[in-house]
């Protein structure tokens, strides 16, 4: 029974075949697309290619695997959740350092993730289509947060009192904060990192409010 445990926890060339697919799928290329795009002989994720011709398993080289995930300007988590996922999405959301967040141009008007500097990491949980992450750097926000630790922001989720939310002002200054108090004219923040005290702010002057649901600590 442990001996069919641990094989069944091990990857099969068939797997790892329908992730490149997948892959391939999620940057709306083909398989010999993809190779293309990463530099390869636009051959080498073709089928015909994936058993010798006297029936062995030919397997993907890492290189081409790691090729393959810069072209789709995807990472290896992206490419775990894959493997065994059979829906093909992994799902991934945008991931942007929390020190780059205020940087004009990462974000619309509306908070949703746009322009350069994104990549993408997959977490457990990402139900809004528009739910993007931040890894926080530094010890700053500790204990809350510390560094290296990534939360999921989601836009679309709606905000109670006392939820911890990202706020960005039309300033572009980034807040993350735990909010106390919200009406029609101003928010209250208490802010998240120790060395700042409670906060208002008026209404006119936030870009947007959106609330963290999901931290990786």
């Amino acid at each position: 029974m442990v001996k069919q445990a641990k094989a069944q926890r091990m990857l099969t060339h068939d797997q790892i075949w329908a992730a490149l697919d997948r892959l391939a799928a999620r940057a709306g290329l083909s398989s010999s697309g993809l190779a293309k795009r990463a530099g390869l002989d636009p051959t080498t994720f073709n089928k015909s290619k994936r058993v010798t011709s006297d029936g062995r398993e030919r397997w993907p080289s890492t290189e081409s695997i790691a090729k393959a995930l810069a072209a789709a300007e995807s990472s290896i988590d992206i490419f775990a959740r894959l493997i065994g996922d059979d829906t093909g999405d992994g799902r991934a959301v945008p991931l942007l350092g929390f020190a780059q967040a205020g940087v004009s141009g990462a974000f619309d008007e509306s908070g949703i993730p746009s322009g350069k500097g994104w990549s993408e990491i997959a977490l457990p949980t990402a139900e809004d289509n528009h739910a993007f992450a931040l890894e926080i750097s530094g010890d700053a926000l500790a204990p809350a947060y510390r560094d290296g630790d990534v939360i999921l922001v989601s836009p679309g989720a709606p905000i109670r009192k006392g939820d911890r939310v990202v706020v960005k002002t039309k300033a572009g200054e980034v807040t993350l904060a735990a909010l106390k108090r919200r009406t029609a004219k101003a928010i209250e923040l208490q802010p998240l990192d120790a060395t700042q005290g409670e906060r208002a702010m008026a209404a006119g002057d936030v870009a947007w409010i959106a609330r963290i649901v999901w931290a990786s600590q």
